[in-house]
């Protein structure tokens, strides 16, 4: 019985969602159950959960980041650009990449802490100045053809393994940045991010420093953005569309994972299995023969959906009955006034 009310929460229905989902796309496509086709849909699936791995800890904090996908294209634009066909600087782009990754969070999150804008206008702005940016570099037109080793991260991996037979760097480094983003949930901070999404009042009245807890969730944010644009450069090639729409896709997919908007409460593997519901959903809808336009719809629906259950379900668990506690009866003593007044008229007798 716990274990059918675990699968039903907001927690659990994803991973429940997830195994339904699978298992009605390898019913229309066996092939799809074939292990190469299983790491080539993780492979496919990587940059965007790592995107919702980042957007958790924005979320979970109360907040929103709406520049991830824009960020995207420019580490994308910035990689294909300066890299070019010199294999010696991918080291330098890739660290370059990173500072302008920390840079953008930064921003993003000391504005909204110290200035109070809130964190939607403050990355929506922050969305709009990135995009205009690569539009006036690119002209809006694909350029730039990073080297054949900087790609390579994006779309290769180790061959010829047995049963497997390819298994992505991708998988390597989604499995590793998933470890370490439950290793920081672990931490002070990631506690302290629940703690300020939960309520944000008491965080202060505790001391902790509010506006360098969510700066640092900003800056996780903007840091798995640029990851996934070194994998999106793999395959998805150089073109100021990469990355377009990535923070809805990723909101929608850390919604879908059951962690409520507006902060305190989420799990971040449920977050990345989003990721996998949402695009093994998508993939569903392709083989259905369902437009591929209807997607922005089909994440409307979802975030109303699962923002929706996610409220019914916490206000259901509220007003759950709780058992009453028992509490021991008081053990029974003499009373020492009674004694002191029978001490007292035996005295006067005498």
């Amino acid at each position: 019985m716990n274990a059918l009310r675990a699968l039903v929460s907001p927690r659990g229905a994803v991973f429940l969602l997830l195994v339904v989902l699978l298992v009605a796309v390898t019913v229309l496509n066996p092939s799809f159950a074939e292990p190469g086709q299983l790491m080539r849909f993780i492979q496919r699936v990587a940059p965007i959960a790592i995107v919702a791995i980042g957007q958790y800890f924005v979320i979970i904090a109360g907040e929103f980041d709406l520049s991830q996908g824009s960020l995207i294209t420019a580490q994308v634009i910035i990689a294909g650009n300066l890299v070019g066909q010199d294999d010696s600087r991918t080291v330098p782009v890739l660290l370059l990449m990173i500072v302008v990754g920390v840079a953008v969070g930064l921003v993003n999150g000391l504005i909204t802490t110290l200035l109070k804008v809130p964190s939607f206008i403050v990355t929506l702005g922050m969305m709009l100045a990135l995009l205009g940016g690569v539009m006036w570099w690119t002209g809006g037109a694909a350029t730039g053809n990073p080297a054949d080793s900087f790609r390579e991260i994006g779309r290769g991996g180790i061959r010829d393994v047995p049963f497997l037979d390819f298994i992505p760097w991708a998988v390597f480094i989604l499995i590793a940045w998933l470890a370490l983003g439950i290793w920081i949930t672990k931490l002070p901070l990631g506690k302290s991010l629940i703690a300020v999404g939960d309520n944000a009042v008491a965080v202060d009245y505790a001391g902790a420093r509010r506006a360098w807890v969510t700066t640092r969730a900003f800056v996780i944010s903007s840091l798995s953005a640029s990851l996934s644009a070194v994998l999106l450069v793999g395959y998805a090639g150089v073109h100021p569309s990469v990355g377009r729409g990535y923070e809805f896709v990723a909101i929608t997919a850390v919604v879908l994972g059951g962690v409520v908007l507006g902060g305190g409460r989420g799990w971040i593997v449920g977050a990345a299995a989003g990721a996998f519901a949402l695009e093994a959903l998508f993939m569903l809808l392709n083989i259905a023969g369902v437009p591929s336009t209807l997607r922005d719809a089909v994440q409307g629906v979802i975030i109303i959906a699962a923002v929706a259950y996610s409220a019914v379900a916490f206000r259901a668990r509220r007003r759950r009955p709780r058992e009453p506690v028992a509490t021991p009866e008081p053990a029974t003593t003499p009373e020492p006034a009674m004694t002191s007044t029978i001490h007292t008229e035996k005295i006067r007798g005498d």
